[in-house]
């Protein structure tokens, strides 16, 4: 290739720019055809069977709420008394009240298509009102088994639909609603026969021409289907239905092979029952257009390609024009020997010795600057001192300027390891171009927030002088606040008159630091020689003692007040060191902690969620952080003392009186009020207490009792469950079972066999 003539390869390259592209872009616009045309259907799929969803959604809707409505519309309470079918009979006013129940049932089979029939069953009676049989005994009527079984999935009060079979063998969706004291003060069913034909109308409504679709219960149950022999059988056998269903999202659709057709398959889940809606049709017919289509275009593409080569090759002509002139310009003045190499490789020859030399030089630069300024900078911090000093610090008096951070664990919070990174690389630059004329400035990251300038002058008079650092530091500070939005306090060590000295005077800029906590966050500090004799230790133990006293006495005030005295004695030392501070701080923290514990007070609630407290003092840096920190933390024990035995009060009353009145039907939220506290209060104290809700707690009292009646007693459990609170036998059984695993039956049995 490299002797081959460069206008012949430029031709090559733009036919290959041209005719690869097209042929990827035919290619792939043909599949994505394919695919979308497939994703369009699928959408397409989807959104019809959710439209025939929520039709049939709505319908079964409809007929809950017109049910629900009869059930308060106190229609039953005139037959509430009537507990035979002979007491129905017995006169024409009481039949006539019956029979005007019939007909409230068969205007709601009106009011929604597709009601087979409907009929109401008093609680306890022995006859059943009907739209089919009208008012006939339940000897006469079909079997009332399966309504208790269905009733056992209920939630709330709503009522239950259950597929089945009629004993005419019509095939009907029921809707069993249960009477109770919220909805009607008559106990017994109502139960609504929706017909599955009716249903398949409704799933079948948007229907594509060639496809099918079923409608499955929850535990997979067929509840439609064109194909009436599958209904009440296990839907899930059906091809591909386990394996769609089976997925996580609750409606889709999917692609599959069946008898070497490719079917397209699409599901939705009822978010109100849980029922499950499928639908499949074949994509044959419907992908037969996207197919020509695609053909089409492979067409047109053929005829591009030709045309472009054409192209390529007068392009390639036009293009390597001024190329082959500057090719031979370079030779023609170059003293490079290449032969028998086309226009490109001689090109590639020339730009790789340019950039040969340019490597060099930047690697030449790159090892000058690291090595004779940050890496001397470094060693120097050490107390080394590196070779080449001279080259990078030729002056001989130094200074170190330490600007730290404020608040540097807030900082870390809320930015990332990349902008940390980059602030770093703005303020290192920044800090050298800010010093005054006459002093070499050098800066480099040192720890925790903290960056560090050395600063080299021959005088600390010339050049170098106060006015001229304060001014510097200044705007260090100001532009480090715009920048970060942190505030940052500068630290300036005393003058070095040999590099040995450096290290020492880094020292002295760190403890400086330190006096931040005094001085406050954004302050300019310069290193001043301290007399030793002049340090003065503060004690503070009598007002640690004057604090427990207020804690004991809950005088939050008085523990305020003292808090700032220890606060104004500090800041008017001038020569008090950050350790005695400290000192100071953590043992007010550890007596307090100390005094709580051996006066059997629980530390619990105040130390332990918040982590390592001295770490966390250690971390402040100012006196006003730590004031506002130790006034949330005795302001959090002084309330802890305050509410404790009012809270252990009120559990204990709430506690006793749900002892006593179990039996009762309780309103807590009266209760709460009768107590003169909220209700979820109320709810907090008793879970502390018991480790229970309070209706969890309420109802294993009674099955508590219930259990000792079932046993030491010949009771029914019908009775046991009015002894106990319970005004329906369902809903007996029903917690009963949820507390126990059996029903109370069982259990009494079982004990029995046991004794």
């Amino acid at each position: 290739m490299k002797k081959t003539p460069m206008m012949l390869q430029l031709a090559v390259i733009l036919f290959c720019i041209m005719a690869i592209p097209t042929a990827i872009l035919t290619w792939y616009s043909g599949a994505q055809i394919i695919e979308n045309s497939e994703a369009a259907i699928g959408e397409s799929s989807l959104a019809g069977l959710n439209a025939n969803r929520k039709l049939n959604e709505n319908a079964l809707a409809n007929l809950a709420q017109d049910t629900a409505r009869l059930a308060a519309a106190n229609v039953f309470e005139p037959i509430r008394g009537f507990e035979t079918y002979n007491e129905v009979n017995a006169s024409y006013a009481n039949y006539t009240k019956a029979k005007s129940v019939m007909n409230e049932l068969l205007n709601l089979n009106r009011r929604v298509d597709g009601v087979s029939s409907s009929y109401f069953y008093l609680a306890d009676s022995d006859y059943v009102i009907s739209t089919d049989n009208a008012i006939t005994t339940l000897e006469r009527y079909e079997p009332m088994d399966w309504t208790t079984e269905a009733l056992e999935d209920q939630r709330g009060i709503s009522g239950v639909w259950v597929p089945r079979m009629l004993a005419s063998g019509e095939h009907v969706v029921s809707y069993v609603y249960p009477l109770n004291r919220l909805s009607s003060p008559t106990s017994g069913l109502i139960v609504v026969n929706m017909k599955e034909s009716q249903i398949g109308k409704y799933l079948n409504t948007t229907e594509v021409e060639g496809g099918s679709s079923l409608l499955l219960g929850a535990d997979g149950k067929v509840i439609s289907h064109s194909n009436k022999s599958l209904l009440l059988t296990d839907g899930l056998e059906l091809p591909f239905v386990q394996e769609i269903l089976n997925q996580d999202s609750s409606e889709g659709y999917a692609f599959r092979e069946l008898d070497g057709n490719r079917m397209v398959y699409a599901w939705s889940r009822s978010a109100l029952s849980g029922w499950w809606n499928v639908s499949w049709s074949s994509m044959d017919k419907l992908m037969a257009e996207s197919r020509e289509m695609q053909g089409n275009i492979i067409l047109l593409t053929g005829a591009i390609i030709v045309l472009g080569t054409v192209l390529a090759v007068v392009l390639a002509t036009w293009l390597s024009r001024p190329l082959r002139q500057l090719v031979r310009t370079i030779r023609s003045k170059s003293d490079l020997e290449v032969a028998d190499r086309n226009e490109l490789a001689f090109l590639d020859m020339a730009f790789k010795r340019m950039q040969e030399e340019e490597e060099g030089l930047f690697r030449l630069l790159q090892e000058r600057e690291e090595d004779t300024r940050s890496f001397a900078v470094h060693r120097l911090l050490r107390g080394e001192i590196p070779p080449r000093l001279t080259e990078v610090f030729p002056e001989a008096c130094y200074r170190v300027v330490v600007v730290s951070m404020d608040r540097y664990r807030v900082y870390v919070g809320n930015t990332n390891v990349e902008t940390r990174s980059y602030h770093r690389y703005l303020l290192n630059t920044k800090y050298e171009s800010l010093f005054p004329e006459g002093a070499r400035a050098h800066s480099v990251y040192h720890t925790d927030g903290s960056i560090v300038v050395v600063l080299n002058f021959a005088q600390e008079e010339h050049g170098c002088g106060n006015d001229s650092i304060r001014q510097a530091l200044e705007t260090i500070r100001d532009e480090s606040l715009e920048l970060l939005t942190h505030t940052v306090t500068i630290a300036v060590s005393g003058v070095a008159d040999a590099p040995e000295m450096v290290a020492e005077r880094l020292l002295e800029a760190m403890e400086l630091i330190k006096q931040r906590i005094i001085k406050g966050a954004g302050s300019i500090m310069y290193w001043q020689e301290e007399d030793e004799h002049g340090r003065k230790y503060i004690d503070s133990e009598n007002s640690e003692r004057r604090i427990l006293n207020f804690v004991d006495a809950g005088d939050l005030d008085g523990i305020f007040k003292e808090l700032e005295n220890i606060r104004c004695l500090i800041s008017a030392e001038q020569h008090i060191s950050y350790d005695n501070i400290m000192f100071i701080y953590h043992q007010l923290i550890g007596a307090t902690i100390k005094h709580l514990r051996e006066n059997h007070i629980s530390t619990g609630r105040t130390v332990m969620g918040k982590g390592d407290i001295y770490s966390v003092l250690a971390a402040m840096d100012t006196l006003d952080e730590l004031e506002e920190y130790l006034h949330t933390f005795f302001q959090e024990i002084v309330q802890n003392l305050d509410r404790g035995p009012a809270e252990t009060n009120h559990g204990e009353r709430v506690i006793q009186y749900l002892k006593d009145h179990y039996k009762e039907e309780i309103v807590l939220k009266d209760m709460s009020t009768e107590f003169g506290i909220s209700y979820s209060y109320m709810r907090k104290i008793v879970y502390e207490l018991t480790g229970k809700s309070m209706i969890d707690y309420l109802n294993q009292l009674r099955i508590d009792k219930a259990k000792e009646l079932l046993l030491d007693t010949d009771l029914t459990i019908k009775q046991v469950a009015a002894e106990v609170g319970y005004y329906n036998v369902q809903s007996f059984n029903r917690f009963f079972r949820k507390y126990e695993g059996m029903p109370p039956s069982s259990y009494k049995t079982a004990k029995s066999k046991s004794s």
